[in-house]
This record gives C-alpha cells, sequence and structure tokens, in this order.
C-alpha cells in the first residue's frame, strides 16, 4: 500500500488563515506577516500579545548538526516524550510526530493552535476540538497514527495546498525540500519550539508574563538562535519566511 503523502502549503498568512478556519480556530486570531525581526515600524502592524510563530527555515548545515546533538543528548525518543497517560499523563505541551510527507505545514497550524492561549478560540465541535480531544490520552505511537488515519484533517490541509503565491513543487516518494517547518508557543510560561520532525517537543526556556512568543527574549532563545547557528559558523544570508498568530483587529 502506498504510503500517504500531501502536497505542500505556503508559510503565508492567505494559507495559513485558509487552514485555520478549514480546521476550526475562531477568526478572533488570525496570521499576520512578519517582515523584520527587530525594527518596531514593520513590526506595529501585528496586534499583541501574539500566541505563535511559524516559520519554515532551510537545514544548514549548522542547524543540522545542533539538531543531531540535541536529540542524542535527549536519548532514546519513547523515554523523553511518551505523549498522554499512556506516558507521563501531565505533559505540558501536546505535541504530534510528522509521519506524513509534505504535510508539515498542518503539524505546525496544529500545533500552534493546540497549546497555549490560542487553544481558548478553538471552535467547539470543529476539527480541531475533535483531534485535540482525542489525541490527549494517547501516547505518541497512537497520536501519528491518529492524524495519519484522519480523513478530515487530509482534506483541510488538501483544500488549501493550492493557495499562495509560490508554484507547487511535484509530491514524489521521499522527496525532500531540505526546509523545516517549526512553531513557537508559550505555554506556562515557557517557549516551546514544536516541530514534527524531531523526538519531541522542546522547551526553550522561561518567559516573563508580559513576553510573547515575538518578544526580543523569545526570539533569543527560538528563531533567532537559529539563525546564530548558521551565523557562527560562517553562514551568509539566511532566508526563511516567518508569520505570526495574534488577535483580529478591525
Amino acid at each position: 500500500m502506498a504510503k500517504k503523502h500531501f502536497t505542500k502549503i505556503e508559510n503565508s498568512p492567505h494559507a495559513m488563515n485558509a487552514l485555520a478556519k478549514e480546521l476550526g480556530l475562531s477568526d478572533d486570531l488570525t496570521f499576520y506577516h512578519v517582515y523584520s525581526l527587530d525594527e518596531p515600524d514593520l513590526l506595529v502592524h501585528i496586534p499583541r500579545p501574539v500566541y505563535a510563530i511559524l516559520a519554515i527555515i532551510p537545514l544548514t548545515p549548522a542547524w543540522r548538526r545542533d539538531r543531531e546533538a540535541e536529540d542524542a543528548a535527549l536519548g532514546d525518543p519513547e523515554s523523553y516524550y511518551r505523549g498522554g497517560p499512556a506516558g507521563t499523563g501531565s505533559e505540558p505541551i501536546i505535541w504530534f510526530k510528522q509521519t506524513i510527507p509534505g504535510a508539515c505545514g498542518s503539524y505546525a497550524l496544529l500545533h500552534s493552535a493546540a497549546n497555549g492561549a490560542a487553544s481558548r478560540h478553538i471552535l467547539p465541535g470543529s476539527t480541531l476540538e475533535k483531534l485535540r480531544d482525542a489525541a490527549l490520552p494517547l501516547d505518541r505511537t497512537e497520536r501519528a497514527r491518529l492524524l495519519y488515519d484522519s480523513e478530515e484533517f487530509e482534506r483541510a490541509h488538501q483544500s488549501v495546498a493550492a493557495l499562495g503565491d509560490t508554484q507547487l513543487p511535484a509530491v514524489r516518494t521521499g522527496e525532500r525540500a531540505g526546509q523545516h517547518f517549526v512553531a513557537y508557543v508559550k505555554v506556562n510560561g515557557h517557549l516551546w519550539e514544536l516541530e514534527g520532525s524531531r523526538d519531541g517537543p522542546l522547551d526553550r526556556g522561561k518567559l516573563d508574563e508580559g513576553e510573547d512568543v515575538l518578544s526580543p527574549r523569545a526570539l533569543a532563545q527560538g528563531l533567532k538562535r537559529i539563525m546564530q547557528l548558521d551565523t557562527d559558523a560562517g553562514g551568509g544570508d539566511l532566508r526563511f519566511s516567518c508569520i505570526a498568530l495574534a488577535p483580529r483587529t478591525g
């Protein structure tokens, strides 16, 4: 039986807002372009607090080495992160191991919406609510299977896959683009890095009450940390895309 593959989704407010609507996130929240990480004039259009940022980042040699070292230090993935009551029973983060090639954008959206303050904006009876509630008691393997088997999750993803300005690549078995879709959220006063291709959720450090995921400390512990790895290794201009999930205004 052929393995399931999804068409890749563009990391843009247009595509992600459409996906959020299909999955059942309230339109009280919306995604915004992040044009700069440092210039206040280019960030003023984003309301605060920011609940999540989603970024597509090239897998540079420096970041690859860092990822391999971190994952090795965590030890056995089954011991590091087990999931719900079948594992620790008191996890702060709901995380899904990605088993569907091409679906990284939908995993990032799910990680952003199912955790932290954004989860309070999930609509009753929606696909998001059903997936989140069904996932809570499951371990990591069962959760991965839950998403793999979900027809609603697949329909939502594929319904927005043609949106955006970037020409879509053909889907080929085993194809890898060398880009990684990473989500950052704040839960219980900590910044979490969530990516389905890692071995589990990564706690990137404490944030104060008034700091959101686009605050200077959160960026330093998260997205800018990856950028610094490449800079320290003598890399050039690291091109990536970034959007922010925040309250809708107007």
